[in-house]
């Protein structure tokens, strides 16, 4: 398992998962995100982003909000998402931020790894703003949280999981029915009706 910068070819894949978790996809842009892949099977198993918010004036900071983190069900509880906020944390201190943030309703989560809750009040404007938006999108109880980018800590049962990380089992449900194809088998008439 292994977490690589997303590539074009991803972006179809990105927004099947997006939809699927129901998280949202403000500004969708696939360069901005990191997936998860599986090195043997190459089937990716989450997800996450950086955006970045522009200062208004030459005198405002820009800031970066880790965001749309996602992981498959079928990978959860494997370190999959540790690793991606990993990655993120990374990726925005080589960027030279010594700060990150996420407004998210799973704050519990995200203090693992060191992240604080940041009063509404002492966010900056522009995350503010997003976190009015993210409420709108998830419902109350959404908080800002913050990290220094060299205070991130990865518990060490996340790397053990994520060395062997494997999905889960899905049930092998092959058999399709008329339903899976939008067809009403009651009132369903065919083309090629045999008489049988």
């Amino acid at each position: 398992m292994y977490v690589r910068d997303a590539k074009n070819r991803d972006e179809a894949w990105l927004l099947d998962a997006i939809e699927q978790l129901g998280l949202d996809d403000v500004a969708f842009r696939s360069r901005d995100y990191v997936i998860a892949v599986d090195e043997e099977s190459g089937d990716r198993a989450g997800f996450g982003r950086l955006r970045l918010h522009r200062g208004d004036d030459e005198d405002t900071e820009n800031r970066i909000e880790l965001t749309g983190i996602g992981v498959l069900p079928e990978w959860r509880g494997r370190g999959v998402g540790a690793h991606v906020v990993e990655r993120l944390v990374d990726t925005a201190a080589a960027d030279r931020f010594e700060t990150v943030y996420v407004l998210t309703d799973q704050p519990e989560y995200l203090t693992q790894f060191g992240f604080e809750e940041v009063d509404t009040d002492d966010l900056p404007d522009a995350l503010s703003d997003r976190l009015v938006e993210k409420r709108e999108f998830l419902g109350g109880g959404v908080v800002g949280l913050q990290l220094a980018t060299d205070d991130f800590e990865m518990p060490d049962r996340f790397r053990e999981a994520f060395k062997a990380a494997e999905p889960a089992d899905a049930a092998d449900d092959t058999t399709e029915s008329p339903e899976d194809f939008g067809i009403d088998p009651e009132s369903a008439t065919y083309k090629y009706d045999t008489g049988r």
